[in-house]
């Protein structure tokens, strides 16, 4: 079977070749209700050079999407399909993620994965890269720009889940504050849409007031002891990712007579904070909704696979344009399986571990036309 796919898919590049050659277009299938890119196969025994950008790294949920995608790639690597990956990974603005792009396109990557830090301020670069053939993937943030795949969850319905469940704890009504993340990253800018979107069937909900803080946990604690002091008697609290373990360490630190309704983050080491909670209140209860740094890694299997020549079946996908892979939220956790993740999934993770899900090369198969 082997033998049979590989002299298919070189009678494939040498067919394209004369066509080209000729002046010729190959005829495509599938549909195609949004401009891509359309990958082909690269000759026999030619490797794949994968680059990535990343321009945060102050965050454990890179430093795990970092370490991923190297063990992934590996697996590619002892089978002979890819190099070691390109990386360009450093705190700095949009400026220096441009300057990080431009790297990649002049080492001559065949694909990027790309972790964006602006909504749109990415995208002539993008566009340079994909002119050149490059693929290009943005991961854990959806960009709506022609040519460009996303791979990821849905950022805004992550954040209706956890601002659902706050509001029916309040039972629709209260005093509340917001702790978001960057403000204009692609992230924040959805998951912010999908809290305001909830909060407008509750509105007796108040929200008192809004801060970032910047993705940081420290910077979600004091951020937090803040709005403690100004709202004495706030009824809860919608934050996310690492701030979440922040500002649950200042609701501890203050302990006030009555604890705010507040949501988590999916980390072992709030899921520790929540373990001590329920020893000092066994009523205690909170939520913590997967971010899955494995997104990256699996838009590096889906590179690969389009990088080797196969066609994205592009009715599965979604998103803005048309080219987004929805990976869905692999784990919710609620009183109700918070002991038997708590006990399973951290028991030999360390407390900086994010709850994860990386798709497996068979899995990802189910966005390709068969």
């Amino acid at each position: 079977m082997k033998r049979r796919l590989f002299a298919l898919f070189a009678l494939a590049a040498m067919i394209a070749a004369v066509l080209a050659a000729c002046g010729g277009t190959p005829a495509t299938t599938g549909p195609t209700t949004a401009p891509a890119q359309q990958p082909t196969a690269a000759p026999a025994g030619r490797k794949f050079t994968i680059g990535i950008s990343n321009p945060f790294i102050s965050s454990e949920y890179r430093t795990q999407m970092i370490q991923s995608l190297i063990e992934v790639n590996k697996e590619y690597m002892e089978r002979g399909i890819t190099n070691e990956l390109v990386i360009e990974s450093a705190d700095t603005d949009v400026a220096g993620q441009i300057q990080q792009l431009q790297n990649l396109i002049n080492k001559g990557v065949d694909a990027i994965l790309v972790n964006p830090s602006d909504v749109n301020g990415l995208n002539d670069t993008l566009q340079e890269a994909i002119n050149k053939g490059i693929i290009v993937i943005s991961v854990d943030q959806e960009l709506n720009t022609p040519g460009v795949y996303n791979v990821g969850i849905d950022q805004k319905e992550w954040a209706k889940i956890s601002a659902r469940w706050l509001a029916e704890k309040l039972g629709g009504q209260g005093n509340i504050v917001l702790i978001e993340g960057f403000p204009g990253h692609p992230a924040n800018v959805a998951r912010m849409e999908g809290v305001e979107e909830v909060l407008k069937d509750y509105p007796n909900i108040k929200v008192l007031g809004r801060e970032t803080g910047r993705w940081d946990e420290a910077t979600g604690q004091q951020v937090m002891s803040n709005f403690l002091a100004s709202f004495p008697n706030l009824d809860g609290y919608w934050t996310q990712d690492g701030m979440a373990i922040g500002a649950m360490q200042a609701v501890m630190a203050a302990n006030p007579p009555k604890w705010p309704v507040l949501v988590g983050e999916g980390r072992c080491q709030f899921l520790q904070l929540w373990d001590q909670r329920l020893k000092e209140d066994p009523n205690f209860e909170t939520i913590a909704v997967a971010n899955p740094p494995g997104v990256s890694p699996t838009g590096l299997r889906i590179a690969v696979n389009m990088l080797q020549g196969k066609q994205v079946d592009k009715t599965k996908l979604g998103g803005a344009n048309g080219l987004s892979f929805v990976i869905p939220v692999p784990i919710i956790v609620t009183k109700d399986n918070f002991q038997e993740v708590f006990t399973t999934v951290c028991k030999d993770k360390p407390a900086t571990y994010l709850l994860d899900g990386i798709m497996t090369d068979e899995e990802v198969q189910q966005f390709f036309v068969k």
